[in-house]
């Protein structure tokens, strides 16, 4: 699993990018992210997932909170 950092999440349209430790920055979608109740990320928050290529580039999946924002 690959492991970064939340750029940015707009909650309200459910998707954001995420800053890999190396590589380019990451889409994630709401519906990617794993936990019960409202599924948000919020900047800076330390995630784990798994990459696959999407129709627009990459694509953040089987999303897992990994550590608080800082």
């Amino acid at each position: 699993m690959a492991v970064g950092k939340v750029k940015w999440f707009n909650d309200e349209k459910g998707w954001g990018f995420i800053k890999q430790e190396t590589g380019p920055d990451v889409f994630v979608h709401y519906s990617q992210i794993s936990g019960e109740g409202r599924r948000r990320l919020f900047e800076n928050e330390v995630v784990e997932f798994e990459i696959k290529e999407g129709p627009k580039g990459l694509q953040a999946v089987n999303v897992l909170r990994s550590g608080p924002a800082s």
